[in-house]
C-alpha cells in the first residue's frame, strides 16, 4: 500500500477522480487528507508549482493535476479495467470529449458560484450552460448508457462531478439545470454513473457536502 500514496482534500471532484480510477482498478493505495489552510510539507514538495491537491506518489514520484493523473493511472496499469478504448480513434475521441468537459464546465459551475446576477445575466449564464449540456447529451453521451460505452471510463470520471456535486449546488442555490424532461439521457447518466458500486462507496456525504458547497457559494458571491 505504501507504494501509491493519494494526497487529497475530502470534498474535491478532482481528488475524487483519482480514487475512482485507482478503485476501478483495484489499485491498493494510502489515501493521507491535507489541510486546505494549512498546507503540509509534503504536498508543498510534491506540488511545488500549483500546491493544490489531488497529487499522486508512485514509487517516491510525484503526479499531480487529475487528468495528467489519470492518463497515468491507465499507461501504468493498463490490464485492470481499461479507463480508455483500444482503438486509437475512439481514444482520440475520449481525450476530445475529456477536453471539452474541462473547458466547459466554468461557464456551469459560474452558473451557481460566480457572483449575484440580475435576472437578465442568470438567464444568459443559464442559456450558455444549458447550449454546453445539450452538445453534452447528444454529440458525446448519444444514446450510450455511459460515455465510455456499457462500462465507465475516463471521459465518465472526467464528468464525474456532473453527478453528485451538482445535483449539490442545484439544490442550495434552487435550481435545476440537467432537468430529465429537459436532457433525458444526461440526467439518466448522472443516475447510472453513482449507482456504480465503486462510484457509490467513494462519494463524500451529501449532507456534509451541502454545506461545504454553500460555504464555499458565499466565498465567491460576497
Amino acid at each position: 500500500m505504501g507504494d501509491v500514496k493519494v494526497l487529497g482534500f475530502w470534498s474535491s471532484p478532482f481528488v475524487h477522480r483519482v480514487i475512482w480510477a485507482l478503485k476501478l482498478k483495484n489499485i491498493s493505495y494510502e489515501y493521507i487528507e491535507v489541510d486546505r489552510f494549512n498546507k503540509s510539507e509534503l504536498l508543498l514538495q510534491s506540488n511545488p508549482v500549483y500546491k493544490k491537491v489531488p497529487v499522486l506518489i508512485h514509487g517516491g514520484k510525484a503526479i499531480a493535476e487529475s487528468l495528467v493523473i489519470l492518463e497515468y493511472i491507465e499507461e501504468t496499469w493498463p490490464e485492470n479495467h481499461p479507463l480508455l478504448p483500444k482503438d486509437n480513434h475512439q481514444r482520440a475521441l475520449a481525450r476530445f470529449w475529456i477536453k471539452f468537459g474541462e473547458d466547459s464546465i466554468a461557464s456551469i459551475t459560474d452558473l451557481f458560484l460566480g457572483p449575484s446576477k440580475d435576472e437578465q445575466e442568470r438567464a444568459s449564464a443559464k442559456k450558455k450552460a444549458e447550449e454546453t449540456i445539450m452538445v453534452m447529451e447528444e454529440q458525446g453521451l448519444g444514446d450510450k448508457k455511459f460515455f465510455g460505452g456499457n462500462n465507465i471510463g475516463m471521459v465518465d470520471i472526467a464528468h464525474g462531478c456532473l453527478s453528485h456535486w451538482l445535483e449539490g449546488l442545484e439544490e442550495i442555490v434552487g435550481m435545476k439545470l440537467i432537468e430529465p424532461n429537459k436532457f433525458p439521457r444526461l440526467h439518466a447518466w448522472t443516475q447510472n454513473f453513482k449507482q456504480v458500486p465503486v462510484i457509490k462507496e467513494n462519494l463524500p456525504d451529501y449532507e456534509k457536502l451541502l454545506i461545504h458547497l454553500e460555504w464555499r457559494r458565499q466565498g465567491y458571491v460576497t
